[in-house]
């Protein structure tokens, strides 16, 4: 989501400078866009905007502006009933799906029809993928040309070019990393599939001790602090590799690159993403990447990875292998890779943001002025 409002932001400011825009958030979260030109102004909202004060004082900061269109960069379901039309960015369903499947049937129910409500009311829908458009129009009902897919694109810092020297040795020092590893990055959370990932990584250490080959290769797990989930730490005792699987927890996008850059094969058998960053991000750096053959994954990575079952661990183990051992696979996925994530643009993208932008702030001002 962070990466999304920032180059959202930041394109912005390079295509457009002369209509007004309003950043409303806090300051923090509105400093990490960076220095923007003088038609970007930053409006300090105090609540979430996730709560009824937020909501409240979001909707009378866009009346007070007289905003002409609001750009809500992610789905909700609390109405927001404000004063001009709303485009709304949707990245997945998954709290949809997911986020409410302990509350009681009558709180799932209203959920869902408030979420349904706040799409129906939506002057446009983006979706980040077709896969996302599709779940968009299947679960909730939203009419398929209302629904316009705009692909997101990863952070222009993970296009800074390969790995020195000087970064090797960073990692090697300040985390210790001399060895080969396989990668994963991005939140761990139970869709995320970490703990087959571990299983995938036990089953090929094994195999690769039967070839002789790899003795000191490692897995290198980058996301949230492990003490928050347990579980890993017992598969990871369970599956009998506790000193070959490290955890670094969150690690800034400046050392992450290197990590992308360095590591043999990058990870990523997600059980459902909406989008899915991280693939293209390993791409941008000749990584070569395993991946799902589910939800929007195959749409992003397209024939740059090697797609397998994200429920199989042995299907997981033999990608590994694979992308591991075979020089010739690794090589045309190397070129592929680069060659995908060059596809995606945050200036392609934006420019028809932008578009959708002045096409419902234009129905807007001729309805007032009908009405006038």
């Amino acid at each position: 989501m962070g990466t999304y409002i920032r180059n959202v932001v930041r394109t912005l400011a390079q295509l457009d400078r002369d209509s007004e825009y309003f950043l409303i958030g806090s300051s923090g979260k509105v400093a990490e866009c960076g220095a923007l030109p003088p038609n970007f102004h930053a409006v300090e909202l105090a609540g979430g905007d996730d709560t009824l004060q937020g909501n409240l004082d979001f909707r009378a900061i866009t009346k007070r502006l007289e905003c002409d269109v609001v750009h809500i960069p992610h789905l909700f379901w609390i109405p927001r009933g404000l004063s001009c039309p709303y485009v709304l960015t949707v990245h997945d369903l998954l709290e949809h799906m997911y986020g409410s499947r302990h509350a009681s049937s009558l709180r799932r129910s209203l959920h869902f029809y408030l979420t349904r409500r706040v799409l129906r009311k939506a002057a446009r829908v983006i979706a980040v993928s077709q896969f996302t458009k599709n779940e968009i129009h299947k679960l909730l009902e939203i009419e398929d040309d209302r629904i316009e897919v705009v692909y997101n694109a990863i952070d222009e810092r993970f296009l800074h070019g390969h790995a020195t020297e000087a970064d090797r040795d960073l990692i090697a020092q300040r985390y210790l990393v001399n060895y080969p590893f396989i990668l994963y990055a991005g939140a761990i959370r139970p869709h995320k599939n970490v703990v087959r990932i571990i299983e995938a990584f036990s089953a090929l250490k094994s195999e690769l001790q039967k070839e002789d080959q790899y003795p000191d290769l490692k897995l290198i797990i980058i996301g949230d602090d492990l003490s928050s989930h347990p579980r890993l730490r017992r598969t990871v005792v369970r599956s009998a590799v506790q000193n070959d699987v490290r955890f670094l927890g969150f690690v800034p996008i400046e050392v992450l690159r290197i990590f992308y850059d360095v590591a043999k094969v990058f990870v990523f058998p997600s059980l459902y993403e909406g989008f899915g960053l991280p693939p293209l991000e390993a791409m941008a750096h000749g990584t070569p990447v395993v991946t799902s053959n589910t939800s929007s994954l195959p749409e992003v990575a397209g024939n740059a990875a090697l797609l397998v079952n994200p429920e199989n661990v042995f299907e997981i183990r033999r990608g590994l292998h694979r992308a591991l051992l075979d020089p010739v696979l690794r090589a045309r996925m190397k070129q592929r890779g680069y060659e995908q994530a060059q596809r995606f643009s945050w200036t392609t993208s934006v420019s028809r943001i932008l578009e959708i932008y002045r096409e419902v702030a234009a129905r807007r001002i001729s309805r007032v002025a009908a009405a006038g």
